[in-house]
């Protein structure tokens, strides 16, 4: 134990140089990353990583994918060390300082996307020299992927690339905000934005307009009677918290003025579905109700009117496996066997499904992601070392 608090000594200054580092490229979902990413891949290119690179030339960003085998030539197998590049807004004016600059204080190190989740990143980073160093039995992986946080739309290229490689892959570890503590499931998660046009007109004479805003507003109403709907689908076993699928509208955009009929109108709206069927369930009926009831008003007074609803996207939940591979991983290197079960969405469900046994587990609380003044602890932090350090010694 002494020698290993002395390695973790040793490397938690360079933990937090690279993490103020990360903290700096202003990553936001949608926004380029990719120099983030060469930086991630200069790092790992020094220790002999073979690294490959899934682009979206149209939004310049990437996922890296990177592997270091140690002092052998290894083939195939291992553990994949995951986190995602990008994060949430940030609004300078509402942080006590620049959200794109690391602050340290009272233990903690503030800044975007310190906590969600570029503590793991710059943990892994940290790390990677120890296991370029080592006689290695298994390779160990670092994925890095964009635009999580908006329906997990890099990871899925990423995966596609590895599949074409046929290798089998021992182990994979979410590294997101969990405390450190395994999580073993999620709900799904599925974003939506729908589209409503309409005539504009002289408000003194509603009926000669459709307005766009009111068939939002019905629109929003009928999805607020699924949602009730979700409640009564409730399986009758779960761990989760609320223990149905759930329905929330986030946004309502349109109209220019009370005096003026709106012709444009915008509603942002998700499902995060226990089982696959309750997201099933919510679009067979807003579908219908939109087809058989809300066009067909709209068109009568104005044939072009539209909705149109857009799938933003679609992440599959997170299912707990008996006997998996990676919690038992997780549990054996904390040395906390205790295991739990969240909301909230991650790229685990992916994983998964392309036949990964998957954990999630992570430095830092989802109760400070997202947050103003988001921030990570240094007890965290080194608690993630400590895990990736055993990880590595299990790997010699």
């Amino acid at each position: 134990m002494g020698t290993q608090n002395k390695v973790i000594d040793q490397i938690f200054p360079e933990t937090l140089k690279i993490l103020s580092d990360l903290i700096k490229f202003q990553t936001v979902s949608g926004a380029p990353n990719f120099k983030l990413i060469e930086y991630c891949e200069k790092k790992l290119s020094k220790l002999g990583a073979i690294s490959s690179k899934t682009i979206n030339e149209s939004t310049q960003q990437a996922n890296l994918f990177s592997t270091i085998n140690g002092k052998k030539k290894l083939n195939g197998g291992g553990i994949i060390l995951s986190g995602h590049t990008d994060v949430v807004p940030a609004s300078p004016k509402e942080w006590s300082s620049d959200p794109y600059v690391a602050r340290e204080k009272d233990n903690k190190i503030y800044g975007r996307g310190s906590c969600d989740m570029k503590g793991f990143i710059a943990c892994t980073l940290a790390v990677a020299p120890l296991f370029a160093s080592e006689n290695l039995k298994k390779p160990i992986h670092f994925s890095y992927t964009f635009d999580e946080e908006t329906a997990c739309l890099g990871a899925p290229l990423m995966l596609a690339d590895l599949k074409k490689r046929k290798i089998d892959y021992s182990a994979c570890i979410i590294g997101e905000p969990t405390s450190m503590k395994a999580i073993t499931a999620h709900k799904g998660y599925n974003e939506y934005v729908t589209y409503f046009t309409g005539l504009s007109g002289h408000a003194s004479n509603p009926e000669r307009g459709v307005s766009a805003v009111e068939y939002a507003i019905r629109y929003s109403n009928k999805l607020m009677e699924l949602r009730n709907e979700l409640k009564k689908r409730k399986p009758k076993r779960t761990l989760f918290s609320p223990p149905y699928s759930t329905l929330q509208i986030g946004k309502i955009t349109g109209g220019i003025g009370t005096n003026v009929i709106a012709d444009r109108c915008i509603l942002d709206w998700e499902v995060r579905p226990v089982a696959r069927e309750d997201g099933e369930f919510i679009n067979k009926n807003i579908d219908s109700y939109t087809e058989k009831t809300l066009l067909p008003e709209m068109k009568k007074i104005y044939p072009e009117a539209t909705i149109n609803k857009v799938t933003v996207g679609e992440v599959v939940g997170f299912d707990e496996k008996e006997g998996s591979e990676a919690v038992n991983l997780i549990c054996n290197l904390t040395g906390d066997n205790s295991k739990d079960v969240v909301s909230f969405g991650t790229e685990a469900g992916l994983f998964q499904e392309f036949g990964i046994s998957t954990v999630v587990c992570g430095p830092g609380s989802i109760e400070q992601a997202h947050t103003v003044d988001e921030y990570v602890t240094f007890d965290q932090l080194k608690l993630c070392l400590k895990m990736l350090i055993d990880l590595r010694d299990k790997l010699i």
